[in-house]
């Protein structure tokens, strides 16, 4: 149930995952005001019980905890700096930025938010469109403490786990990780299981084999499931922060290229 503290939340971005984000909020009791530029994805929403408004700052104006599920670190910036939310939302107020982002993206808004005495925490989330529609995704949270605690119940009304894993930035940097070493397992399944059907291996019963053994991993025990849609995006968010630290990544750089092939198409085409 909503925590005594926050009954009112926003959802900006009522799209596949924002409006699922909503829907679990209102099914655990909290008073949930949402916006999206679009009409149709609006009207979904309400069907789920959420109230709709015609502007950014309508949800601010009404809302507790915001969370931002949009597109790119360009749509961020638009929703959080330029729709004048800052000047409508309460101090004590959080906004969660769900979207995969640029750590850097959350750090600067944070700075414009904080004069306010409102928080910022980066709440990416994983395990995918299926998970969330049950309400099971991981929720990986960076910010401060206060903050958090302040969020975390209705993080929690979307997601099997909450973890809070460092300061603000943290999340995202967390979810680059993850899905770096995800996307590694997925050209690697790929490519093996190319490999073993060449050689007149049944692939469906090689891959239930495989996951009794060492070799398993969760994007194979998933295999046909996983589409790949935002990996060129999110990549490029992990690559570029590992040349600002000046780190060498060769095994990435590869993936970066591999990963661009792959598609629930091809990968389903192994199991045929």
């Amino acid at each position: 149930m909503a925590d005594a503290r926050v009954k009112r939340t926003g959802m900006i971005g009522l799209g596949a995952m924002g409006v699922q984000m909503a829907r679990h909020m209102v099914k655990n009791g909290f008073e949930v005001t949402g916006y999206d530029i679009s009409a149709e994805a609006s009207k979904k929403a309400q069907g789920f019980g959420v109230s709709t408004c015609g502007a950014v700052t309508d949800v601010g104006k009404n809302t507790e905890v915001v969370f931002v599920m949009v597109a790119n670190d360009e749509q961020i910036h638009s929703v959080i700096e330029h729709s004048g939310l800052l000047d409508v939302l309460s101090r004590d107020s959080v906004i969660c930025i769900a979207s995969s982002c640029s750590p850097e993206t959350c750090r600067e808004l944070a700075k414009l938010a904080a004069p306010k005495g409102i928080s910022i925490v980066d709440v990416p989330l994983v395990l995918g469109q299926e998970a969330m529609d049950n309400g099971q995704v991981v929720a990986y949270v960076g910010g401060d403490d206060a903050a958090v605690a302040k969020a975390r119940p209705a993080i929690a009304a979307f997601s099997k786990q909450v973890l809070h894993v460092g300061a603000l930035g943290s999340g995202q940097i967390t979810k680059s990780i993850n899905n770096m070493l995800l996307w590694a397992c997925m050209c690697a399944n790929f490519e093996c299981l190319t490999f073993a059907k060449e050689l007149g291996v049944d692939v469906n019963k090689l891959i239930e084999a495989l996951g009794h053994g060492s070799g398993a991993n969760w994007s194979l025990s998933r295999w046909g499931k996983s589409t790949g849609k935002w990996a060129e995006k999110d990549m490029d968010v992990a690559l570029e922060l590992a040349q600002d630290a000046k780190v060498p990544m060769p095994l990435s750089g590869l993936v970066d290229q591999l990963v661009k092939h792959l598609n629930q198409e091809r990968m389903k085409a192994l199991m045929s």
